[in-house]
């Protein structure tokens, strides 16, 4: 799809921090994405820090729902027995982007080798709204929101919204 095809829609984005051990004050990768979100002009309109739990994963889904039209989860996805993000949030979209993943886990290998295949990355849409679940070291979330988020997003929105 060309540009011209893109609606000129205000991004308003939702960033929450799934994490047992850090806080606002420590989430170094939550500011890393809402700076690379603020500094491409799209509103940080919610933030929070939460444990790895899926019942408050999915409450905090369903209020970024309301607030937001672009919502990035980061943390909470890796192999460990409390990584559950993934868990929380799949079921609730409504269609999957599985190319987010692919592409992620592609863009990753060069930057950390096979490692990528630790990765389990996802996107998709829920009420017309772009959902990410990202890894939360800081070169991942870098990665997927400058690389990949970013370029994409109004794209994303402008079909979810049809």
């Amino acid at each position: 799809m060309d540009s011209e095809h893109i609606k000129e829609v205000m991004i308003e984005a939702a960033v929450i921090t799934v994490s047992t051990t850090r806080d606002s004050i420590s989430d170094s990768s939550g500011a890393l994405i809402r700076d690379l979100l603020t500094g491409a002009g799209i509103r940080i309109s919610y933030y929070v820090v939460i444990p790895d739990q899926i019942p408050q994963i999915r409450e905090e889904f369903f209020t970024a729902l309301k607030k937001a039209n672009c919502i990035i989860f980061n943390g909470g996805t890796g192999l460990t027995h409390d990584d559950c993000t993934i868990e929380a949030i799949t079921p609730l979209l409504e269609k999957r982007m599985d190319g987010f993943g692919e592409i992620f886990r592609q863009l990753s290998l060069e930057q950390v080798g096979t490692a990528a295949i630790l990765s389990r990355a996802v996107a998709g849409v829920t009420s017309g709204k772009a959902i990410f679940c990202i890894p939360g070291s800081n070169g991942a979330v870098t990665l997927a929101t400058s690389e990949l988020i970013i370029p994409q997003i109004r794209h994303i929105v402008t079909h979810a919204t049809r």
